[in-house]
C-alpha cells in the first residue's frame, strides 16, 4: 500500500512539474518587418527556423541564455498578434515599439534595437517635408496598428492604413498615396520584396526603441532572466555582432 501511495504521490508531483514547465513556456509571435524580423521565404507565415532578422537572432539568444522554453511563429496582421499577446498568458511579441501609451499593456524586455520613423516619397517626386504639419497636405500611407501610424494620427494627421506594409510600397509606386510613413531600415526591404523601386527618405520624425513585449501575467522571474540575458549579450559583444549582421 505504501509503495502505491508513493507511486501516486510521484505521479502527482510529475504531473505538477509538467504543468509548471508548460506554463513557463513562452509563445513568441512576430511579423514580417525586415530587417528586424522576417520569414526567410518572404511569406506572411513561418515557424521556428523559417524566421530570421536582427531582433529574431537577439531574442533567440536571450531565450537560450535564460534557459527558457519557447516557440516562435511569424504571422499577420500585426493588429491580431498584438491583441493576442495582450490576452494570452505567457505570450510575447517582437519587435514592439516601446511607448508611454503602451507601457502599462505589457511587461517589457529591451531595448532590442533602435529604429527611426521616416517619411518616404516616390523617387523623382518634388515633395518636400520640413515639419509634421506639412504632412497634412498629402495622402500619407501607414501600416495599420503600427506605432508609426498611431503617432501620426495622434498629431492630427490623416493616415491611409493598410493591413500589410508592402501595400504601402505598392501604392506609393503607382501614386495612390503621396508619402509613406515607415521605418528607415524596414522600408527598403519591404519595397524590394514588393518588387517596386526603393523610395526616397525625406524626413525623420522620431527615433524609438524596439522591445520584446510580454503578456502582463508572465512571471517576473522570466522577465528578469530575459533582461539579464540581454544585458549580458551587450556586455560580451554578442549583441553588437548580431546588429552588424543586418544594419
Amino acid at each position: 500500500m505504501k509503495s502505491l501511495a508513493r507511486l501516486g504521490a510521484f505521479a502527482i508531483a510529475l504531473a505538477f512539474t509538467s504543468l509548471s514547465q508548460a506554463a513557463d513556456k513562452i509563445t513568441l509571435l512576430t511579423e514580417n518587418y525586415p530587417p528586424f524580423n522576417m520569414s526567410i521565404d518572404d511569406k506572411n507565415f513561418a515557424r521556428e527556423s523559417g524566421i530570421d532578422g536582427v531582433s529574431t537572432d537577439i531574442v533567440r539568444e536571450m531565450m537560450k541564455r535564460g534557459n527558457i522554453k519557447y516557440s516562435m511563429t511569424l504571422r499577420s496582421p500585426w493588429n491580431r498578434i498584438y491583441e493576442m499577446t495582450q490576452k494570452k498568458d505567457n505570450y510575447g511579441l517582437f519587435s514592439t515599439t516601446y511607448t508611454e501609451e503602451r507601457k502599462p499593456l505589457f511587461k517589457w524586455v529591451g531595448p532590442l534595437v533602435g529604429n527611426d520613423w521616416v517619411v518616404f516619397k516616390k523617387p523623382g517626386s518634388a515633395i518636400k517635408i520640413t515639419s509634421l504639419d506639412d504632412l497634412k497636405k498629402y495622402k500619407v500611407g501607414g501600416y495599420k496598428g503600427d506605432a508609426t501610424a498611431e503617432f501620426l494620427k495622434s498629431k492630427g494627421i490623416d493616415v491611409i492604413e493598410t493591413a500589410l506594409d508592402k501595400h504601402n510600397a505598392e501604392k506609393l509606386a503607382v501614386g495612390r498615396i503621396d508619402l509613406w510613413a515607415s521605418s528607415r531600415f524596414a522600408a527598403p526591404y519591404v519595397a524590394e520584396a514588393a518588387g517596386v523601386e526603393i523610395p526616397s527618405a525625406i524626413y525623420t520624425f522620431n527615433s524609438v526603441d524596439f522591445y520584446l513585449a510580454l503578456n502582463l501575467n508572465t512571471s517576473d522571474s522570466i522577465v528578469s532572466h530575459l533582461q539579464s540575458a540581454l544585458d549580458s549579450m551587450k556586455k560580451d559583444g554578442t549583441f553588437d555582432s548580431m546588429v552588424k549582421n543586418y544594419l
